[in-house]
């Protein structure tokens, strides 16, 4: 079965934002050998997985989707990019690209949404006698794991990095 791309149309079936063959473009350009060795049915699989990291944008992405029933989070309207409006009938090439990136990580093997070990099992401290163990305190943010993505991605983000951030200009 053929992966459904969201092609801007807010489509209520897509699966992804990029094609296998954006993906194989980027990943040959990019030098991920990796990618290319994949079967095209697991490229689909990644790409579907990137989308679904993807959704945890969803409280950060300024503006609003186009319509209540499509799949993903773009097309949106309202969306400023670098001070420039962004199409709301298109799907921004950095989006795409994310998409891609996440995909070759997850085609590697890589678990983009893994369960986050909250360090209770981690001992800070250990005191033989009378027994006294402490455990670290996790502050991993599962937000802040791909750094170059957020980076490509920063520009889609709400003022606040919530979707439903206004700019507010005094007169």
């Amino acid at each position: 079965m053929s992966i459904i791309i969201e092609t801007g149309e807010g489509l209520a079936d897509a699966e992804s934002y990029a094609s296998v063959a954006s993906a194989d473009a980027r990943c040959a350009s990019l030098g991920l050998t990796a990618w290319a060795a994949l079967a095209e049915a697991d490229k689909e699989i990644a790409l579907r997985k990137a989308v679904i990291f993807m959704a945890t944008y969803r409280v950060r992405w300024a503006g609003r989707r186009m319509n209540q029933q499509q799949a993903l989070d773009w097309p949106r309207y309202g969306v400023k990019a670098d001070g420039f409006p962004v199409p709301s009938d298109a799907v921004p090439v950095d989006v795409v690209n994310a998409c891609i990136d996440l995909a070759a990580r997850a085609g590697r093997g890589e678990d983009l949404l893994p369960d986050l070990d909250t360090g209770s099992n981690v001992i800070k401290k250990d005191k033989t006698g009378p027994l006294e163990t402490e455990y670290f305190q996790n502050t991993t943010d599962a937000r802040e794991r791909f750094v170059a993505v957020d980076s490509l991605l920063a520009p889609y983000f709400g003022l606040s990095g919530g979707g439903n951030s206004i700019k507010l200009v005094r007169g």
